[in-house]
């Protein structure tokens, strides 16, 4: 398998077009090429979108006056929100741009859960993830500062996983791995797969994007000791300030991880979902304790400064907070973003849905991560975005 570092030299990059198996006309810039004289400076600011766990296939209980509402419905008017970001004028809250402008955005980032687990009743992943594309790349209008369109940067979620690999509970196909090898295809991690020849063993989704200065880690679920291993190899040369994008906590989910038991497998007795590629060390049940994964990757976090950030979806809600490890002995930035579909308090009560906005000062080497909550009126759609939480954090 070919992983692949993604590189930006300003807005100066090469592209490259792929057509993936669901005919999807995205072009994805894949390689670097030396800056000329033509190329636009550096930009002096970064703004990035992010949000996580669409989970098209389900419904909400309620939004904007309906009930019973798709996921797509929910989600195409989450991103028409997002469209209008860039016209927004920052709150004076002491952090990066303050009061001024947004301006261009120059990624959308969605850390997974594209579909939803393929239990009764739910679409394919396959369905789920041509829906997404129509969303979230076909229906997103922004661009840069230099008129460029916003790029989208995909992860996958536990339940695009368990969509491809199978699940302790019957789904309906048995798997499918529409959503993985879509996402695949789309971040050109390697040669095009189709639902057929997907296979999460070998074809893990992770790459990196350097751009301006900056290094933006996307890691396939959370970073396990097998990803650690591509990890470490893509962060051997690098000297910049590290953001790190994945699915699960810190704190992972002690089912997500590898079934310790003797078969392995994915089994109604155990229920470990096998997500994380290694064996849960903790105990023969998913009620263990994820204490011995979670300090081995506290030690690794310690010997890699530059990880400045660590960004995540799964448990579905907005906070700003430090993860300390197991024995509280590192403090991690940390940015858990909210749900469209999921959220644990947005789920009942739709005026706290919310997604993220960061902005990066290039120059002074900080960020700002505001809240920016997208249905304060739901009788009134239109109603302009209302910031909320925000935390603003050195790179240095």
């Amino acid at each position: 398998m070919r992983t692949q570092k993604v590189n930006f030299i300003g807005e100066a990059f090469a592209k490259t077009l792929r057509i993936s198996t669901f005919a999807l006309l995205l072009v994805v810039a894949i390689s670097c090429k030396k800056e000329s004289k033509d190329a636009i400076l550096t930009p002096t600011y970064i703004n990035f979108v992010y949000t996580s766990d669409a989970h098209y296939g389900i419904t909400r209980a309620t939004f904007q006056g309906a009930t019973t509402v798709n996921a797509q419905i929910v989600n195409a008017a989450l991103v028409k929100q997002i469209n209008t970001v860039s016209d927004l004028t920052l709150p004076n809250d002491g952090g990066v741009k303050a009061g001024s402008k947004v301006g261009g955005i120059n990624f959308l980032i969605e850390t997974g859960d594209v579909s939803n687990r393929m239990e009764a009743g739910i679409q394919s992943a396959t369905a789920s993830y041509n829906q997404f594309i129509t969303d979230y790349s076909t229906g997103l209008k922004l661009t840069d500062d230099a008129g460029v369109k916003t790029k989208l940067l995909l992860l996958p979620g536990n339940h695009d996983v368990s969509n491809a690999i199978g699940y302790y509970k019957t789904m309906t196909p048995l798997t499918d791995a529409g959503s993985m090898a879509g996402i695949y295809n789309l971040m050109n991690i390697g040669a095009v797969k189709t639902v057929a020849n997907y296979n999460y063993t070998t074809d893990k989704i992770h790459y990196s994007v350097d751009y301006s200065g900056f290094h933006f880690l996307f890691v396939c679920m959370w970073p396990d000791s097998t990803e650690r291993v591509w990890i470490n190899k893509d962060l051997a040369t690098v000297t910049n300030p590290v953001l790190l994008f994945t699915h699960d906590q810190p704190d992972v989910e002690t089912k997500h991880l590898f079934n310790p038991n003797v078969s392995g497998t994915i089994n109604s007795t155990n229920k470990f979902e096998n997500l994380v590629g290694e064996k849960c060390k903790d105990g023969l049940t998913i009620t263990a304790p994820s204490t011995i994964e979670q300090r081995n990757f506290a030690s690794w976090i310690k010997v890699n400064p530059l990880i400045k950030a660590y960004f995540h979806g799964n448990d579905n809600a907005n906070e700003f907070y430090s993860y300390t490890g197991p024995d509280n002995n590192i403090s991690l930035n940390t940015f858990r973003v909210d749900s469209p579909m999921k959220g644990n308090i947005s789920g009942t009560d739709e005026t706290k849905l919310s997604f993220q906005l960061v902005t990066i000062d290039v120059v002074n080497k900080s960020m700002t991560v505001r809240e920016c909550l997208w249905n304060t009126t739901p009788t009134v759609p239109t109603t302009a975005i209302v910031f909320g939480a925000t935390k603003t954090i050195s790179l240095k």
